[in-house]
Parts: C-alpha cells; structure tokens; sequence
C-alpha cells in the first residue's frame, strides 16, 4: 500500500492529532465564547448532527434476521454494558493508588461505560467471516441502549459537574440525541431506496464532525493554564488500554468457547468483537453533555481516544489468526 493511499485510510487518526495539534496552537478559537462558539455550534448542532447520521445510517430493517439469537445478544450486552464497567472499577481501586493522573483514570472508567460502535465491531467481523448480522443487530441495539444506560453508568461510577443539574443532562440527551436518532430513522424508512442506491459516506461524516468536537474540547484544555499531561502517565494509560482490550477479548472467546456454551465459531467472532469493542462516535457527544463546564473534560476524553485506534489496530492485527481458528473449528464441526 502507497503511503498516499495509507494516508487516506488513516485520515481520521491524523485528523484527531492534527486538530488537538491546531487547538494547542490556537485554543481562543474554539473555547466557550470564542468565534467559534461552541457552546452552541457544537452542544447542539454537531451532536445533532453525529445522531440524526447515526439513525439515518443504521440499517433496523435488517436486524430481524438476527432477532431471535437472543442468548447471544443477552451475553455480549450484559459483557459490554455490566462486567466492562464493572471490571474497569475494581481495576481502578488499584490503581487510584499509582501515581497515575487521576483524570485519566477517570477517562478509562467512561471508556467502560461506552456502548459498542455502529461500525468497527461490524467491519472486523465481516473481515473474519462471522455472523456479520449478530454484530450489527449488537452494534445497533447497543447503540440504541447506550442512550440511555451509558449516561446513567457515567453519572453512578464518576457523578456530574456540579454546576450542572440531572435534569438539564437529560433533557439535552432527549433533544440531541434521542430526537435526531429518531427523526434519522424516520427518514431513512423514506429514503432507503436511495440511500441504498448512492450509499452515502455515513461514516466519514460523524467522524468529521467527530473532530469539530475534538477540537473544541482541547481549545477549553489548553486555554487553562492549570492542566498538565503527565507523558508517563500516557503511557502507562496506554498500556493498560491494550491489556484490557487483548484480557477480555481472551475472556469472551474463552466464555464462548466452552462446551455446551451453544455458540458457533462465527457467533464466537462477533462475540469477541462486538463485546469489547466501544464507540467514540457516540462517547465524546455524550461527554460533552455529561460533564459540560468540567475543565478536566479533555483528559477525560484521552482514553477514549486511544481506545478507538487500539481497537482497530489490535482487531486488524487478529484478524488472520482469527479467521485461521475459525475456518479449522468449522472444518472439525463439519
């Protein structure tokens, strides 16, 4: 592959460090009250916007072939939106007492909190040749549930920013989130047909967007003099990321492995991927909303940045040795 054409396949991971790049050198143009005005452009239009993509692009007509493998949905939504958070919590006990930046550890708890992507998890296990239609009914179906679970896991393991009431969070992921996902749908049951025809880049609009949001959270970070990134904090956050990310990865193929567990080696990789996998399209909105006005928000933010790349890079990596077991297991069941 050219490094012309690695460039363009990449070009969301450059965009995130070239954004964070850009409001290092210039934050005043996006903090509240800037030009650029956030507050508005992005709390409300850009998180719109990423959701009403959201509902236009998730494709429910499909989902009903996967519907009824309901043991399946139960483990990887229960893995993903119970044990993960949960999991993550007790790690944190431990390590609340390294000298690891707390706001940072604070980030790998929301990472916990998030629901699957609406794409990634899919991809990974089309790539294999596992139950693609599994992954995307999880992916969908987290997504839906992340709306509403994901906002009360971060509130019940991390609180909010004091100055802003619940009610006024929930009210702003009512008409940001749950409204245009919805009006999304609606107009997709009108457009299917051409949208199907044209296929629309879905995926690079949010992450577009995506980075507006991006931006505009590290303006606020580094127009305050008072935060600081520990670099040897970063790594270790790293690290840990990657460890957690191969730990349960292990953890669900092994649970889905195990005899009489009624699994088959496809179900296994959609398992695998849809359980540990999370989305940064749906987690930096809602952080937005959640801690809107924390001047910590950005570190927050880190962790979820880097799980998102760690999760591609380490799926892409497996997906070879995945397919292999998965094509041999075949074989022996045949």
């Amino acid at each position: 592959m050219g490094l012309l054409a690695r460039l363009r396949k990449e070009w969301f991971i450059i965009g995130i460090l070239l954004v964070i790049l850009s409001a290092k050198l210039q934050p005043s143009f996006g903090v509240r009250g800037g030009p650029l005005k956030p507050e508005i452009t992005i709390a409300y239009v850009a998180v719109s916007l990423i959701f009403f993509n959201s509902g236009l692009s998730l494709k429910t007509e499909e989902l009903t072939s996967a519907l009824l493998h309901v043991r399946l949905h139960l483990f990887v939504q229960s893995f993903t939106l119970i044990f993960f958070p949960l999991a993550v919590w007790l790690l944190l006990k431990v390590l609340t007492l390294t000298a690891i930046d707390q706001w940072l550890l604070r980030g790998l708890q929301t990472v916990g909190c998030m629901p699957p992507p609406v794409s990634s998890a899919v991809i990974l296990t089309k790539a294999v040749g596992g139950n693609e239609a599994a992954a995307i009914f999880n992916s969908a179906f987290g997504s839906f549930l992340g709306i509403v679970v994901t906002p009360v896991l971060l509130l019940l393991f991390l609180g909010s920013s004091s100055s802003v009431p619940f009610s006024s969070i929930f009210s702003q992921l009512f008409m940001t989130v749950v409204v245009p996902l919805i009006l999304g749908q609606v107009c997709r049951s009108f457009l299917r047909e051409y949208l199907e025809r044209r296929k629309p880049p879905f995926g690079a609009i949010s992450s577009a967007v995506l980075l507006m949001i991006i931006y505009a959270t590290f303006c606020d970070t580094f127009s305050n003099p008072n935060i600081e990134l520990d670099p040897t904090s970063l790594l270790l956050v790293v690290l840990i990321i990657f460890s957690i990310q191969i730990s349960f990865m292990l953890l669900t193929f092994a649970f889905s492995t195990r005899s009489g567990s009624g699994f088959s080696p496809a179900d296994t990789v959609a398992i695998m991927f849809c359980s540990t996998h999370k989305s940064l399209t749906l987690g930096i909105p809602m952080l937005k909303i959640v801690f809107e006005g924390y001047e910590h928000l950005s570190l927050i933010s880190v962790p979820l940045l880097i799980y998102h790349p760690a999760q591609i890079l380490l799926g892409s990596v497996l997906v070879p040795t995945i397919r292999s077991w998965m094509t041999s297991r075949q074989k022996g069941l045949e």
